[in-house]
């Protein structure tokens, strides 16, 4: 699918949340949940503060914006993640019906498309590419640190 106008503008944010979690040395991933033009959610990955293989930004943004919705459903809602989706969050995506899903860079070693290729609700809309090479970069400079 194509991009919309709002696209990078909320891509900004989710890179804003990815530099959250490298300041906390976490993989730096960030998501934010939009819904009908306003920012309902804000998540980071959490997993090395939280001790939580499941506390990816995604997860963290998921049970957020529910929260905030008061139902598991995100129907009228965008997902941005500065990377792919993992199956797990992909699979817990696709069960909160969420309309899309707008990501920034591929992951070719653990994306969803590695395993299957549409782990999602059938009237979900997928955008990828946005600001990719941003989003790759933080990923790659963070890695390139530890090493």
């Amino acid at each position: 699918m194509a991009p919309n106008n709002d696209d990078e503008k909320y891509m900004r944010m989710a890179l804003a949340q990815a530099q959250e979690a490298a300041k906390r040395d976490e993989v730096p991933i960030g998501a934010v949940v939009v819904c009908r033009d306003k920012v309902i959610a804000r998540g980071h990955n959490l997993t090395e503060t939280l001790t939580d293989v499941t506390a990816h930004a995604e997860m963290q943004a998921i049970t957020s914006a529910a929260s905030f919705l008061g139902g598991k459903y995100l129907t009228d809602c965008t997902l941005y993640v500065t990377v792919e989706p993992c199956l797990m969050c992909a699979g817990a995506l696709g069960w909160s019906q969420i309309s899309r899903v707008v990501y920034g860079t591929s992951d070719d070693k653990r994306g969803y498309h590695t395993y299957c290729n549409v782990p999602f609700h059938k009237k979900t809309e997928v955008v990828g590419g946005i600001l990719a090479e941003e989003c790759a970069k933080l990923v790659t400079d963070f890695f390139k640190k530890k090493r």
